[in-house]
C-alpha cells in the first residue's frame, strides 16, 4: 500500500493500528485527528490542505460529508485568516469571537474572554454550558455574575433577546443574590427575600437589594443554629460592604415569627400509638 501525503500509521496500547493525520503551515505541525483507515485520513488532510493553501472554503462553509472534523475546520480556517492557532473552535471576528460549540451552534463573546475560551473547552449538558476547570465544572453564566439556578426572563435576560449572544453589554441580570426577587409596581421598585425550607418562605420586603440579600443569608444562619433543615444554603457575598458595615446591617434583620415558629415543629416529638 502506498503511504499518502498526510497520513501515519499508529498502534494503540493493545497493538490495534489506526491512522493519525497531520498537515504543516507556517511552521506549525497541525494534528488533524485518528481515523480508522488511511483513506479517511487522507481525505482529512485534503480538506486542510483546501482551507490553508487553497483558500477554497470559509468557516461556515462546512458540509455534512467532509472528513475533516468540524471543530478543527473552525480553528483552521480562524489560522489561515487571523493568523492565530487556537486549539479551541473560536473564529475571531474585528469586535467579537465566535465559539462554535457544534455545527450551527455558535456563541458570541467579546475579546476581553477570548484568553479564558481559549484555553477552557465548552461543554453543554441539560441545556446548560460549562467549562471544566481545575477539575470543577463551572457555569458559564458564573462568569457573567448570574448566580446557579437563576432563571432566564426572571433572574437576568438578553437584552437583544439572543441567547447566544455572551457579550457583556448584552446580558442584563435583573436578580443578582441568591433567594432575592425584584418586584416593581407603579414605578417603585422593591426586592423580596424568600428562601426555600420545606416550600418557599417569604423572609421579607426591602427597600434595598442588598439588605435582602443578608436578610436571606441571616435566615439561611438561622435554619442552620437551629437544625430546622439539613439543607446546604448558597450564601450571597456582598462586595461592596466592609465587614462592620455588613454586621451594622446583619444585626437589623429580624427573623420573621412564622420561620421562627419552625423550631418547635421540627423538635415536636413524634406522636407515639399502642
Amino acid at each position: 500500500m502506498d503511504k499518502l501525503k498526510g497520513v501515519f500509521l499508529a498502534k494503540k496500547k493493545n497493538g490495534d493500528v489506526y491512522y493519525r493525520s497531520s498537515i504543516t503551515y507556517r511552521n506549525k505541525h497541525i494534528s488533524l485527528g485518528s481515523y480508522v483507515n488511511h483513506l479517511d485520513a487522507h481525505l482529512a488532510y485534503l480538506d486542510a490542505k483546501t482551507i490553508l493553501f487553497d483558500g477554497k472554503y470559509n468557516y461556515l462553509d462546512y458540509r455534512n460529508g467532509k472528513m475533516l472534523k468540524y471543530e478543527k475546520w473552525i480553528i483552521l480556517c480562524n489560522f489561515r485568516d487571523n493568523g492565530i492557532y487556537i486549539k479551541n473552535p473560536i473564529f475571531l471576528h474585528k469586535t467579537y469571537f465566535s465559539y462554535f460549540l457544534y455545527e450551527s451552534s455558535e456563541y458570541k463573546f467579546d475579546v476581553d474572554d477570548l484568553f479564558y475560551y481559549s484555553n477552557l473547552k465548552i461543554f453543554k449538558k441539560d441545556g446548560y454550558l460549562f467549562v471544566n476547570d481545575y477539575g470543577m465544572q463551572l457555569n458559564i453564566l458564573n462568569r457573567y455574575g448570574i448566580k446557579n439556578f437563576a432563571v432566564e426572563g426572571k433572574d437576568y435576560c438578553f437584552i437583544d433577546g439572543d441567547s447566544t449572544n455572551f457579550s457583556r453589554h448584552n446580558i442584563q441580570i435583573i436578580n443578582g443574590y441568591y433567594g432575592v426577587e425584584q418586584k416593581t409596581k407603579k414605578h417603585h421598585t422593591t426586592y423580596i427575600a424568600k428562601i426555600n425550607i420545606i416550600g418557599k418562605h417569604v423572609i421579607g420586603e426591602y427597600a434595598s437589594e442588598v439588605d435582602a440579600a443578608i436578610a436571606y443569608n441571616k435566615t439561611a444562619d438561622f435554619i442552620k443554629d437551629h437544625e430546622i433543615s439539613s439543607k446546604q444554603y448558597q450564601y450571597n457575598y456582598i462586595m461592596d460592604l466592609s465587614v462592620s458595615q455588613y454586621k451594622t446591617l446583619y444585626d437589623k434583620i429580624r427573623i420573621p415569627t412564622k420561620i421562627q415558629t419552625l423550631i418547635n415543629q421540627v423538635n415536636m416529638p413524634s406522636n407515639i400509638t399502642h
